[in-house]
């Protein structure tokens, strides 16, 4: 299996959304969470805006899209907005090299953080982001709160949810 991480095209973007969407399907696990199988998902000219910052790269095993991630700016950090890899393809190191595709960019661009909001007891989230070195923060930057209010009104409960940092 050849792997390949690169910046997204604008000619990738028709593949994302099915990306996404398969990704999604691992929340039929989690009974309280299975409406996010079928919830939205970043629409193409979404995806357009981030390829134009150049804050979008995606994953091809064997030459086909199979993963992306998703990168904002903020002061100091990188914030992953989201990362999608296709349900089959998960498991396979695929999200572990994305990230570190998107760290190596925060260090280029001298940030010295990644950052995140996710689901603090799904296992393929915030257990996943320690694995790789992630901590879930206490004290939130202005920028991280915005997205935790965002993410409550969105229907998102407010204790499922926390925010994590990886230092660079």
């Amino acid at each position: 299996m050849n792997i390949r991480i690169r910046p997204t095209t604008p000619h990738d973007i028709i593949a994302l959304p099915a990306i996404e969407r398969a990704a999604g399907e691992r929340f039929l696990e989690s009974p309280d969470l299975a409406w996010l199988a079928d919830g939205e998902v970043i629409s193409a000219a979404q995806h357009l805006e981030y390829v134009e910052r150049g804050l979008s790269w995606l994953a091809l095993a064997n030459d086909q899209p199979v993963g992306f991630i998703l990168a904002e700016a903020h002061p100091s950090s990188l914030f992953i907005v989201e990362l999608s890899v296709e349900l089959d393809w998960q498991g396979k190191g695929i999200g572990r090299q994305l990230i570190a595709c998107v760290a190596d960019h925060a260090r280029k661009r001298g940030l010295t953080a990644l950052t995140l909001t996710t689901f603090r007891d799904v296992p393929w989230n915030a257990p996943f982001y320690a694995r790789l070195g992630f901590e879930k923060m206490t004290t939130l930057t202005p920028e991280l709160r915005q997205k935790r209010e965002e993410e409550a009104a969105h229907g998102f409960a407010f204790e499922t949810r926390c925010a994590m940092r990886l230092p660079l």
